[in-house]
């Protein structure tokens, strides 16, 4: 059978910081408070997506992954991940302040915990007054004072606090320290992996009156210390033209902000397309005759075998178009 574009189930993750936006903004019912994310795509081991629509609803990413191999994310992609499914989609809701994390890059998450690294970007889809996000150092500091600040809760003081608005962008590579503030919407886009080292969370207490597990010491040789000029990705966003937001190894992401039918040509991709609709309502036409609708909150998978796609909006609309270059 040919493939078609593939929606798949959400996977609802109830968090100690979770809000209740994210089944609102999905229009899931009942609505549920405490959902810190909704996992939209997934490879991660205990997490496979199942798919939600056509004739192969109810099977999972990892037996169509198996079966369709480069068909479904393209040659390049198979022969560099095999059966993996590279990336991972989110949205997270942060009603509370999320611990300060790193990721390890590829070499040592492999050496430690034989997994993928983790890179990963934020699209900022909305936000309360006072939202605010870390990212990357402010100032200096050793891996030595860095124990010093965790240990004496001064950690924050290092740390670039960036208010944020709808809009906003941050490339994260493994390496970089971060944290979602309080009342930050936001759609993430990641390696497939679930390795986070949490450095620091402001003492907080679990579910069962324990505090959380911290990594400080794990975290110390993943940290890039190194403090940079700008952390935001600047860009101008323009209507019906697509807009490059992140590239790299990993994966590339544009956001397509349109008003007017737009046709994204993939021959040349040799990957998979995914869409994740942040406004509006389109319907997807590819080169194969199949049609699919997708409306704010939701996520769709486009096969690597298409090589063409007529994106329709209903209204203004806004898409991230993600794939690996």
């Amino acid at each position: 059978m040919n493939l078609y574009p593939l929606k798949f189930k959400p996977i609802l993750k109830k968090i100690i910081w979770g809000g209740s936006d994210i089944c609102e903004f999905k229009n899931i019912l009942p609505l549920q408070d405490g959902i810190g994310e909704s996992w939209e795509i997934s490879g991660v081991e205990d997490n496979i997506s199942v798919i939600a629509n056509g004739e192969l609803m109810e099977k999972s990413l990892e037996e169509l992954l198996h079966k369709h191999k480069e068909k479904l994310v393209g040659k390049k992609v198979y022969e560099r991940f095999g059966n993996t499914f590279p990336l991972l989609i989110k949205f997270i809701d942060a009603h509370d302040d999320l611990s300060i994390q790193v990721h390890p890059n590829d070499e040592l998450a492999k050496q430690r915990h034989n997994s993928f690294g983790k890179t990963e970007m934020w699209y900022v889809i909305n936000v309360t007054p006072t939202a605010f996000l870390y990212s990357g150092f402010s100032k200096n500091i050793t891996p030595e004072q860095y124990e010093e600040m965790v240990e004496n809760n001064t950690f924050t003081d290092s740390l670039q606090k960036h208010n944020v608005k709808p809009g906003d962008v941050f490339f994260l590579p493994a390496g970089r320290v971060h944290a979602i503030g309080a009342g930050c919407f936001i759609a993430e886009i990641q390696q497939t992996s679930n390795i986070t080292y949490r450095i620091y969370d402001y003492n907080r207490k679990d579910a069962q009156g324990n505090p959380r597990e911290l990594h400080t010491e794990l975290a110390k040789d993943a940290i890039d210390y190194k403090v940079y000029n700008n952390y935001k990705t600047e860009y101008s966003s323009q209507i019906n033209r697509p807009v490059k937001l992140a590239s790299c190894e990993y994966f590339t992401t544009n956001l397509l902000d349109m008003d007017i039918p737009m046709v994204r040509h993939y021959k040349d991709k040799d990957s998979f397309v995914v869409y994740i609709c942040l406004q509006g309502h389109c319907m997807l036409k590819d080169n194969r005759g199949n049609s699919l609708f997708i409306e704010q909150g939701e996520t769709v998978l486009i096969p690597a075998e298409t090589e063409s796609m007529m994106i329709i909006p209903s209204e203004s609309s806004k898409l991230l178009e993600t794939y690996v270059d």
